[in-house]
This record gives C-alpha cells, structure tokens and sequence, in this order.
C-alpha cells in the first residue's frame, strides 16, 4: 500500500507541473485564436493551416529527444546516475544542430510549402508572414527540449509552471498589443500574433537557463565537465531510440496535414472550423499528455529496476485519471456547445454546423487517452519501434478514409471527424493489447 501510494504521489509531482504549464501555454494560444478569429474568421484558417506543418517539424526535435528521457529515465531506475549524466550531457551539446536547419528552411520555403498544401490564395500570404515571424523560437527548440527532459527525469517539473506562466502572460499582453495595436504600436493583425510568441519563448528560455543552472538538486544534471567531456555515442544511442517516436510523430502529423488539405477542398473557412473544435479539445489532451509524461519517466524507472508490479499500476492509474477527465470534458460539450464554441467566433451559422464536431471530438478523447498513457508506458519499457508501427497503420487508416468520405462520398466536415475517431479508436485497442502482454521482470523483447 505504502508503494502504491508513493509511485502515485511521484506521478503527481512530474505530470501537475507540466499540466499546469501546459494548460497556462494552451490558454495562452486560445486566446491568440480568439483574438484572431474575432478579427477575421481568415485569421483562424491561417493560423490552422500554418500550425500543422510548424509542428510537424517541431515534433521532430521534441521526439528525438524522447529516446535521452527514456534513457535516462532507464539508468536512474538501475542505480547509475553518472550514466543518466552523460547521456543529458550529450543532449546539451549535439540537441541542437537539427534545429537551426528547421529554422532555416521555414524562413525561405514557407511559401512552397502552403502551395503544395493548397491554400488558398485569400489565405497563403497571412500563413507565410505568421511562420516567417515564428521561426526564430526553432532555435530554442533542442535547448528547451533538454530542459525538460532533465526536470522531468529529475522528478522536479513545478519550474516548469512559471516558466509556461511567464511565457503566457508575456505573450498575451503583446499579442494584444501587437495584434489590435495597443500602446502607440501597429495594428498587425496575424503578425502581431506571431512576432509576440516570438518573443515571449525568448524571454521564457531566459528564466528557465537560470533555474536550471541554480539548481543543485537536479539529479540527471549534468555537470559543466561532463557537458565539455559529450560524446557523440551517448547522444547516438538515444537517437536510435528516439527516432522511432520522431517518425511516428511525423507520421501523425502528415496524417494530419493530408487531412488540413483535404478540408482546403471543401472550402477556405474549413480549416478555421477544424482548428477551432480542436483547439477545445487540446485542453483535455494537456492533461492526458502531462500523464504521459509522467508515465513514461516511472515505466522507464520501473523497467530498469524491473519493478512489473508498478509498471502495470502506472499505466492504469493515468488511464483511470485520463479517463475521468475525458468524461468531465464529454458533458460540458454536451451542455455548453454553443457557448463554448462562442468563445471563438460570433458567425451563429460555424457555432450552429460545430456543434456536432465539439461532441465528436470529446467522444475521441476517451481513446486518445489510451494512446497517449498506454503509448507512453510501452515507450518507457524502450520499445519506440511498436508505437511507430501502430502510428503508420493510423496514419494509412486516416489518410485512407478522410480521402475516401470528403472527396469520394461528399460527406464534408464529417468525414474529417468520422476518420479521426475512427483512427484513435483502433490504435487504442491495438496499443493496449501490446502493453498488456510486456514483462518488465523478464528479458526485454
């Protein structure tokens, strides 16, 4: 009993702060949308088809450094500290390099890139100007990236609260003032909105540079000599591992993009619609994701100490935690939809056809849930490669079928929805048949 309540307690402590920064971020961003959807509904069609392809490229460098966080989370559990070191030291050095190649390429190929991807042109210009202005943060990726993992694996994330506070707070005040033109500045509209996250992320990685390097209780800290002494191995060794979440998150997101440009065809406010409903969602999946995070660092530790008793409690009592959140976001889109959905736009006719999509999308909560706590724990016992499969099958399924009920059947919006939940419900059942039948007290498959 006492174990049980102690690895309940060490979830709480890593996922929480995270939550907490997460929602602080997420509201930061909803409110960039509803800043943007009240000023031009095109706004929010920008903003949804420019996000996508931004973080499916961003996701990349965040994925690869999973397999370090596993790694380390790993060694922490089998008693070699000095190992977990060398392996965040080994982050801090050779992280970085495929960020600055990110940066570049959205600077000067933004414009190919929402060609390829059909946008309309009423839309392109306002996409291009908003990813040119927030390609800078790309640079902070891989450091940022380090952070994380190293308060993570350290079980001490509550940083992680004022850093997203501070970030959030900054970059309302001046997307209000940048996008309206408050203070004697221009009104820039989707500029505004860009140039201010830009700069808050600057002023967030400052304060999180400082804590860390303050802390001396940080245990998977590397120190200044272990960062100089970074070999490429320990670094090699991640990306092994960590590729097969980096490919599985990119698979993801071109399922995603796919489907952003197959609601281009429908018409160019269909992805405005699509990023709004989803933008409600993504407050249930912060917690979901902040869950995951926590499990994957305690099933990494409960594989190297080859704990299977704790492995398997983990998972269920995330998925449980998940579960009730899930539930709690399905009855407030069943009672408030149109107040809700009002919050991002005052056209009666989108609050009116969105209804639908805002219970749809709360109903897939449930299997995300699985997804997100059950993938994590099957990606801290060190198999990435499994979840990379089962994320190229939904990838397929989600490509297949969107295609087949938007441009074959006609079915419109619903289509996109019918495959989402279609694509999350199938790869839960197949994840967590995997997970169930993983031994930790035994040789690793």
């Amino acid at each position: 009993m006492k174990a049980m309540k102690e690895y309940k307690k060490r979830l709480l402590q890593i996922a929480v702060p995270i939550m907490l920064s997460n929602v602080i971020s997420n509201i930061q961003m909803l409110i960039d949308k509803i800043f943007l959807g009240r000023l031009d509904v095109l706004f929010m069609s920008a903003v949804g088809n420019a996000t996508a392809p931004l973080w499916t490229t961003m996701s990349v460098n965040f994925a690869l450094g999973m397999g370090s966080s596993i790694l380390i989370s790993q060694s922490v559990g089998e008693g070699k500290l000095e190992k977990a070191q060398e392996y965040a030291a080994s982050m801090f050095v050779f992280h970085n390099v495929l960020p600055v190649l990110m940066f570049f390429f959205w600077t000067f190929a933004s414009p190919l890139v929402f060609t390829l991807m059909g946008v309309a042109d009423s839309v392109k210009g306002y996409c291009v100007t908003y990813t040119r202005l927030f390609a800078p943060i790309f640079l902070l990726s891989g450091f940022g990236c380090t952070m994380s993992t190293i308060l993570q694996t350290s079980n001490n994330t509550k940083p992680l609260v004022w850093y997203g506070l501070i970030r959030s707070v900054i970059n309302i005040f001046l997307d209000w003032a940048l996008i309206f033109g408050k203070f004697g500045l221009p009104a820039m509209g989707i500029a505004g909105a860009a140039l201010g996250t830009t700069i808050a992320e600057y002023i967030g990685a400052v304060y999180i540079t400082i804590v860390v390097i303050k802390d001396k209780d940080l245990k998977t800290m590397p120190s200044f000599l272990q960062i100089r002494r970074a070999r490429f191995a320990e670094y090699w060794q991640s990306v092994k591992l960590g590729v097969n979440s980096c490919l599985e998150d990119f698979a993801w997101n071109m399922g995603n993009l796919v489907l952003i440009s197959l609601l281009n065809t429908i018409s160019e406010l269909a992805a405005g619609i699509y990023s709004i409903v989803f933008s409600i969602e993504i407050l249930g999946g912060i917690v979901m994701g902040s869950l995951g995070s926590g499990t994957m660092t305690l099933t990494g530790e409960a594989t190297g100490a080859r704990d299977q008793k704790t492995f398997r409690s983990v998972v269920g009592t995330a998925y449980l935690w998940a579960a009730a959140v899930s539930a709690f976001t399905l009855i407030m889109a069943l009672l408030f939809p149109k107040q809700i959905l009002g919050i991002f736009t005052t056209d009666k006719s989108i609050i009116e056809s969105s209804v639908l999509y805002l219970v749809l999308v709360s109903c897939n909560l449930f299997s995300k849930s699985a997804n997100v706590v059950v993938g994590n724990g099957i990606r801290g016992y060190g198999d990435t490669r499994w979840m990379f499969f089962t994320q190229i099958l939904g990838t397929v399924g989600i490509i297949s079928v969107s295609s087949l009920c938007i441009s074959v059947f006609k079915w419109g919006m619903i289509g996109a929805f019918v495959a989402v939940l279609t694509d999350e419900a199938v790869r839960a059942i197949i994840n967590t048949a995997r997970f169930l039948r993983l031994r930790v007290d035994r040789a690793k498959a």
